[in-house]
């Protein structure tokens, strides 16, 4: 039982398992801020240019009888299709796609910065590191050609 319970530290301590455990927390907590940014900033300028004021609460009453509002026809147990919540959704999806799609792309350039260029190099006669720039090496005095 030893060896399994040291097995499974092992692998819970491990960079990748802990770097995945914050990233899942700051996902959350992302998330929650997206969400209130849809909820409460974009929808409602979105909801007066449709005419609507709320679309999470835009639905279809999916029966033949005629119901004044949504929760009326909720009361009555009919079936509604709640587009709204849907299309709140998407808006939530898109904005966390282009937010990741921007956060991935700055972590790719820090990533692939170019690495500086070399400031030293081999002398072709005596292979002693010499700087890029040398007109003669100074551990054999050979003179370098020119590059």
């Amino acid at each position: 039982m030893k060896t399994i319970w040291k097995e499974f530290r092992e692998f819970a301590v491990k960079g990748n398992v802990v770097d995945m455990a914050v990233g899942v927390i700051i996902g959350a907590a992302f998330s929650k801020v997206v969400n209130s940014l849809v909820e409460h900033i974009l929808m409602p300028p979105l909801s007066v240019i449709a005419g609507k004021m709320d679309f999470s609460s835009a639905g279809i009453v999916l029966s033949s009888q005629h119901f004044d509002t949504l929760e009326a026809a909720k009361k009555a147990g009919v079936p509604i299709l709640y587009y709204g919540q849907f299309l709140n959704a998407l808006v939530n999806f898109a904005i966390v796609s282009v937010a990741l799609f921007f956060v991935v792309k700055a972590i790719n350039r820090l990533r692939s910065a170019e690495a500086p260029s070399p400031t030293t190099q081999p002398c072709p006669f005596c292979k002693m590191t010499i700087p890029v720039g040398a007109k003669r090496c100074g551990h054999c005095t050979a003179p370098l050609p020119e590059a």
